[in-house]
C-alpha cells in the first residue's frame, strides 16, 4: 500500500499490565461491527479525519494483518494505505455476520467473523480471524487474518 501517513493520528493505548486479568466484557458483535462501520465510512465517503482516528485508536500498537492476498503488513503499513484510499471506494458498504469467540482468556479474545464488502453491484466476501487485547473495558486489535471466501 502505497501514500503518506498523517503523523496526526492518535496512537493506540496500551492495555495497562495489571489490567491484563481482568474479566473480558466485551460484545463481540459490537466490537466488530463498529470498527467495520468506520472503515465502510472512511473508504467509502468523504469522512472526517476523526474516522481515521477512531480506527487508529482501535489498532495494538503490535497489530499486523494478513490480507487476502497473504501478505503481512504491519500497523504503520496498513494505516499510511487507509489514510491514502479515503473515499477510494464511493458507497462501501460492509456487513459483518457469524461473529463468534473461539477462545477467551483474561486479556484476550479470539473471534471469527464474515464481512461482506459491497459497491455497488458488486459484494466480495472473506473470512476473518482477529485477536483482540482487553482489560474488560478497552479492546484493542491486535491481529486480522482475511481470507477471500467464494462460497454461499
Amino acid at each position: 500500500m502505497r501514500g503518506r501517513f498523517d503523523p496526526r493520528r492518535k496512537r493506540a493505548e496500551a492495555v495497562a499490565a495489571e489490567n491484563r486479568d481482568a474479566a473480558v466484557e466485551l460484545d463481540l458483535s459490537e466490537v466488530v461491527a463498529a470498527l467495520h462501520w468506520d472503515l465502510a465510512e472512511w473508504l467509502g465517503t468523504d469522512a472526517p479525519p476523526k474516522v481515521f482516528d477512531r480506527i487508529s485508536g482501535a489498532l495494538d500498537e503490535g497489530f499486523t494483518s494478513v490480507v487476502t492476498t497473504g501478505q503481512a503488513v504491519d500497523r504503520e503499513t496498513l494505516l499510511s494505505g487507509l489514510w491514502s484510499a479515503r473515499n477510494a471506494q464511493p458507497g462501501l458498504r460492509i456487513e459483518v455476520s457469524e461473529v463468534g469467540e473461539i477462545a477467551r482468556r483474561p486479556g484476550l479474545v479470539v473471534a471469527r467473523f464474515m464481512a461482506a464488502n459491497t459497491v455497488g453491484e458488486l459484494t466480495t466476501r472473506r473470512r476473518v480471524t482477529a485477536v483482540l487485547v482487553t482489560d474488560g473495558q478497552r479492546h484493542l486489535w491486535r491481529s486480522v487474518h482475511e481470507t477471500p471466501f467464494a462460497g454461499s
